[in-house]
């Protein structure tokens, strides 16, 4: 008998969309995803609270800029080190319960630092919250790199950072509303008490989501007599790439946070913006942010991870200079604040992936948390230095001068680099 005509008839193909990526992935998959995108949410949340109320301390406690340029650079060395021991356990104890933990974490010391008394109370609560917040990237980063197939990695891990900005705006938006409707020296504590709300979010991470099964593939034909090691990273076949991903970093978060840690309290002193024109600035910068993730995210599957970096480098090198030094008009201020956010941001939607490609699977975590970590340490310096200069020369100087050198590393570093687009990943 004849096969049926059916099998002989040319179908359609359909027009490949651009969430088709998304369709195609399981169900676990899609958990995984969801997981982690709201866990960079509320991690951006938690963390972007410190930068909208550093005006009102220095107005009410009558602290420096040094000093508030500490709370940034003691909360970022700490998530470092956070990030550093995250890695660490992910590879011991599993990707999704260091998630777990690092939440817990974070949401808790925000919650602490509502209720400080003075400058140091809060300079300690800030430092502790640092660890969690740093191990919570590391974490999702890996977990996510490793759920989703090579040729769509780089787009899912870029969508999931995005998460960031959705966290932010978010941030900016509780600060307005609380700051309308309480009194100065209530609303900043009332802000950090919402951070809390993170720790809920764990029930849904503890019941629905489970290690990639790549890992539990290596983990399973790990001898227990020989764990993996986080020293191993510096071993003579991996020692010279741990080194070019810690430049890489280095260069792109001290670009970021020499612009988000003073951005802020430039545009309320130097600017002389008010609270609603501030948030104004601040929603075009942050709405650009959710875009560059976004668009960052399919340029880096599409262009590669070496040219992307590039890119955005070069944008962001660009913008901060144009953002910070030229004497424009509130009007272009307003709208230089899209790019400024698009680039700033959108450099980090291929990091993830691009870390997750260059080292392998017994010792990712241990890679990708000490690559990552060490360039936020390194970075952390940054909103110390700015402060300080700021005594001396305008704010605006700082944080352009530091944003210039710190994209001019990123370009050296993504040159140096090997590309590692559609690269597929083994248990080993």
């Amino acid at each position: 008998m004849s096969a049926p005509d059916t099998l002989d008839t040319p179908t359609a193909t359909a027009r490949p969309g651009p969430f088709d990526w998304y369709r195609n992935i399981n169900q676990q998959e899609r958990r995984t995803f969801w997981s982690c995108k709201i866990g960079y949410g509320l991690d951006g949340m938690d963390t972007q609270m410190l930068s909208f109320v550093v005006p009102t301390l220095i107005a009410m406690w009558g602290i420096t800029t040094g000093e508030a340029g500490l709370i940034h650079t003691s909360t970022l060395i700490a998530s470092a080190i956070g990030g550093w021991v995250a890695g660490i356990l992910s590879d011991r104890i599993g990707r999704v319960r260091t998630l777990q933990l690092t939440v817990l974490w974070f949401a808790f010391f925000t919650f602490l630092c509502g209720f400080a008394q003075n400058y140091e109370q809060l300079l300690i609560s800030r430092t502790l919250m640092g660890f969690g917040f740093g191990g919570e990237w590391t974490a999702g980063a890996v977990l996510m790199g490793e759920v989703i197939r090579a040729k769509d990695r780089g787009k899912a891990v870029g969508m999931v950072q995005s998460g960031w900005a959705l966290g932010w705006g978010l941030t900016a938006i509780l600060y307005a509303l609380l700051f309308s409707v309480l009194p100065p020296e209530d609303a900043w504590r009332a802000l950090f008490i919402l951070g809390i709300v993170p720790a809920i979010f764990v029930i849904f991470v503890r019941r629905l989501v489970k290690d990639p099964e790549i890992y539990r593939e290596a983990k399973a034909r790990q001898a227990p007599s020989n764990p993996a090691k986080f020293y191993e990273i510096f071993a003579p076949g991996m020692l010279f790439t741990t080194f070019r991903a810690s430049v890489l970093t280095t260069g792109a978060l001290g670009g970021y946070y020499a612009i988000t840690s003073w951005l802020p309290t430039f545009l309320k002193n130097e600017r002389g913006l008010s609270v609603l024109g501030t948030g104004g600035y601040l929603a075009m910068v942050i709405v650009g942010s959710y875009v560059g993730y976004v668009i960052s995210a399919y340029l880096t599957d599409i262009l590669g991870r070496k040219k992307n970096f590039i890119l955005f480098a070069v944008g962001s090198f660009t913008i901060v200079l144009l953002y910070t030094q030229l004497p424009v008009s509130n009007g272009v201020m307003l709208w230089l604040g899209f790019p400024l956010g698009f680039f700033a941001s959108g450099i980090f939607s291929g990091m993830g992936a691009f870390l997750t490609e260059l080292f392998p699977t017994r010792i990712r975590g241990s890679g990708q948390g000490f690559c990552y970590n060490i360039g936020r340490a390194l970075a952390a310096l940054f909103p110390l230095l700015i402060g300080l200069l700021s005594q001396t020369v305008p704010l605006s100087v700082g944080i352009g001068a530091f944003a210039a050198v710190s994209y001019g590393v990123v370009i050296l570093a993504a040159l140096s680099l090997p590309e590692t687009r559609g690269k597929q990943l083994e248990a080993e």
